[in-house]
Formats: C-alpha cells, structure tokens, sequence
C-alpha cells in the first residue's frame, strides 16, 4: 500500500508541476498578446520617418570583446552605422588571445590615447586606451583578462554618458535599436533599464556589417534556437514586462542608467550571469530602498546575434546560462517575499525558482519517471496520455503562440517557406530538443553546486561579415 501511495503522489505531483509550468508561461503568453495588441498603432506609427526630438540622451555602447577575431570588426561597423543623435562606442579588448585587438588597430586605424580612468568601480589594470582616427566616437580599451563583468565594469569606468549599453561583440544592431530601445527612458522619468528583442543572425546575409536579407540558417542546432529565442523574448520578457517581474536583460542588447548601476556596486566579477545578476540585484536594491522605479521590455528594437552551431558549443553555452541563473538566484534571496517585494519578489522570483532553477531536474525525472511507470503497469495509460498533453502538446501550443505573435506584430521572416520550416522546428523541437536542453541545464545546476570557477567559455563562430 505504501508503495503504491507514493507511486500515485508522485504521479500527482509530475501532473501539476507540468500543468502549473506551461499554464504559467501560457499566462505570460496572453500578457505578452495583450501589450502587443494595445501599442500596435505606436508601432504603426513608428514605422513612419521619424526626426529626433534632441531630448534623447546620449548612450555610451560598451562592447565587450574576448577572442572576437572572427565578429569585432562586422560588429562594430554595424553599430557605427546606427541612427541616433549623440552616442560612443567603448570596446573593452580582455586580455584576448586571439588577434581581436590587432584587427581592431588594423581596420579602424587605433592610436594609443592616454586619457584618466574614473575608478568608479574595480577592474583589472587597464593596459592603455585607444581611439579611432577614422571613428572620433570609437575607443578601445585593452586590459588584463578579468571576464565579462569585469570588462562591462571597466567600461562604465570610461563611459561618458548618462546611459549606457550592453552589447555582445558578436552581434549587430539594427539601424533604429538604440532609438527604440531608449524610448522608456524619454516616457518615463522612473525608468532604469530597458532590454531589446534578440533575434539569430545564423542564415541572414551581412554586408558591411548591415544586415540586409533576413533567412533561416540550414544547421539543425541553429534553427531549434530559431523558435527558441521567438518564445523566449516576445512571450517570456514581454509578459513579465508587462507586470514588471522582469528579472533578466539580455547580455547581448540592455540599457542602464550608468549613475543607478554604478551606485549598485556595478557588474560582479566572477560571475557567469551578469546580466541577470545585475537586473535581479537592482531590483532588491531598488526595493529595500523604497525607490520607485521601472524595468522594461520593448519588443521592437533588434540585436542579431550569432548563435552556436555545434552540439558541444551550444551545451556549454546552456550550462553556463543555468549556473548564471543559479547564481542570480542565489545572490538575492532576500528579495522573495520581501515586504517590499512587489511583483518581482513575490510572483517572478518564485516562478524562475520553481519551474527556471529547479525546472531541469523535476522535468528530467518527471519523464523519467513516467516513462518506467507506465512500462512497468504502475501509472494508467489515461494518466500518461495526460503527461504527455502536458509536457509535449501544451510545450507544442506555447511554442506556435511565440511563432504567432511574431508572424502578427512583426513579420521579420517574409517568405511563406520560412513560416512552414518554423512550424515544423515548432513541432519537433519538442521531441528531443527541449529534453537535451533540460539535461544540459542539469548539468549547469550540478556544476554550480560543485562551485566550479566560472570562465568566460569559448564559442565557435562562423563570423558575421559580408554573406
């Protein structure tokens, strides 16, 4: 009898976690349709010409650059081609080994500049400073290897602007992004940060560094990620967005009042998920201090991204991703259920916990479980035929919705063709993909446990210049 409780509460308890997992992201879903629906006459509008009203504040892009050889150069053409009135690109070179700051002096003619560094926040010593001769608002900052936050640091330590923007070395930025993506800021005065949509550049043709025909690249591994990263922006951070739960800017593309980070003490050195550490951190810091504030998703401005095209690279592109998560988490306990928590502390933070942090290891021992018991006579087969409604075809449902509001809001990929390989990736992404994805983020829990030193991690890359 006992045997048999535990197997039905178990049973039980795999049913409602998957239930409460995607009613929960379904949530997010309707969230995500409804702002979509209220600003579609805004984005209606901006779409039309648009002239700079001058109050729009200057923006310093911090670009932080590690063995980026194969991508720097597209990059940051990309980014000097953007459309805004007053910006400056820092580069921070952290100790590559590669040739990255070689190319750098090679296509944007560097001279060393000998300039003081406010030390605002700590870094590794800074070995020099260089600025472009062709670019007056291009510098580099070469310093010793200290990783990504401690890069991100260093430029705020150079910055001259009120905002400032992260923006991965392997990316470009549309030509209207920092425009859009400074909006809030322009709306509302409480405003902090705000983050971009990030779309795969796999498959797009670059010329330039202008992205000039957006496709959809033929690798398998790049494609699931495709419907990934449409699910993960347009329904997972717009619906949080929408009630201000955000916890996460993406690395790749974020905007942040330069006075308010540096006051939170910066990004933290040794750390694998900066971003959301940083972003989880104001939000408790913020809070304990009674300041009202706001942190926003905006769907509309674009980061091209290259992502991982081989097995091995992108396992440990997700690993790192789940360490960063549990390293976010785990700095800021104190920010759920806080009696000022608000959204953030009482509905995002237990919500990443339960079905973000700890997702990977109920989820793989849910199927697992399921599975040998259905095999074994133990579960009925109406009860399996429930966990895999839940696991799969409410995982298919949820994958079509962000498929749908991109094809209803934005329509990026143009040709019929594209939209059918999406539905199908929709599909089998779910048979297969997603488990993978769920193991390597185990791997990720189990590794930040063992508290392993965190690196920067290297990433294979094809290169996004001319295509």
């Amino acid at each position: 009898m006992s045997a048999r409780l535990a197997v039905e509460f178990a049973t039980w308890f795999v049913l409602v976690y998957f239930a409460l997992l995607n009613l929960g992201y379904l949530a997010l879903s309707l969230l995500a349709l409804a702002s979509l629906r209220r600003d579609f006459h805004r984005r209606a509008v901006d779409e039309l010409p648009q002239a700079f009203t001058g109050l729009e504040p200057a923006i310093s892009l911090l670009v932080p650059a590690y063995n980026e050889e194969a991508t720097i150069a597209a990059s940051l053409r990309s980014m000097l081609q953007l459309a805004y009135p007053e910006f400056e690109i820092v580069v921070i070179n952290d100790g590559s080994r590669d040739g990255t700051l070689q190319v750098l002096r090679e296509q944007f003619d560097l001279v060393p500049f000998p300039e003081a560094v406010n030390p605002r926040l700590p870094t590794r010593p800074v070995r020099g400073i260089w600025r472009s001769r062709l670019h007056p608002n291009l510098r580099v900052v070469d310093k010793e290897n200290g990783g990504k936050a401690d890069s991100l640091n260093a430029g705020i330590n150079v910055a001259r602007h009120p905002l400032f923007c992260g923006v991965d070395a392997d990316s470009l930025l549309a030509r209207d992004s920092l425009r859009r993506v400074v909006r809030p800021f322009l709306r509302d005065p409480r405003m902090v940060a705000s983050g971009g949509t990030v779309r795969v550049a796999n498959g797009c043709k670059v010329q330039a560094g202008e992205l000039t025909r957006v496709g959809l690249p033929r690798n398998p591994w790049a494609l699931f990620q495709v419907v990934e990263y449409l699910r993960a922006f347009l329904f997972g951070r717009l619906g949080w967005s929408e009630i201000g739960g955000m916890l996460i800017i993406s690395g790749a593309f974020g905007v942040f009042r330069t006075d308010v980070v540096v006051e939170a003490g910066g990004y933290r050195p040794k750390t694998i998920g900066e971003d959301m550490e940083l972003v989880v951190r104001l939000h408790r810091v913020l809070r304990e201090q009674g300041v009202d504030y706001r942190i926003e998703f905006v769907p509309d401005p674009v980061c091209w991204t290259e992502v991982p095209e081989d097995r091995q690279t992108l396992a440990n592109q997700r690993i790192r991703w789940q360490r960063g998560l549990s390293e976010s988490l785990s700095a800021h306990w104190q920010l759920m259920f806080s009696r000022r928590g608000g959204t953030p502390g009482w509905v995002a933070f237990p919500f990443m916990l339960a079905f973000e942090w700890l997702g990977p290891l109920v989820e793989l021992a849910g199927y697992v479980f399921m599975a040998v018991a259905f095999a074994a006579g133990l579960v009925s087969w109406q009860a399996f035929a429930v966990f895999l409604f839940l696991a799969i075809g409410l995982g298919i449902l949820l994958s079509a919705s962000g498929l749908l509001l991109e094809e209803i809001a934005f329509h990026v990929y143009p040709r019929r063709r594209h939209l059918l390989v999406l539905a199908a990736v929709v599909v089998l992404e779910n048979f297969g993909y997603r488990q993978i994805n769920s193991w390597w983020r185990l791997v990720g829990l189990y590794r930040w446990a063992a508290q392993r030193e965190s690196q920067w991690g290297a990433m294979k890359r094809k290169g996004l210049g001319d295509s």
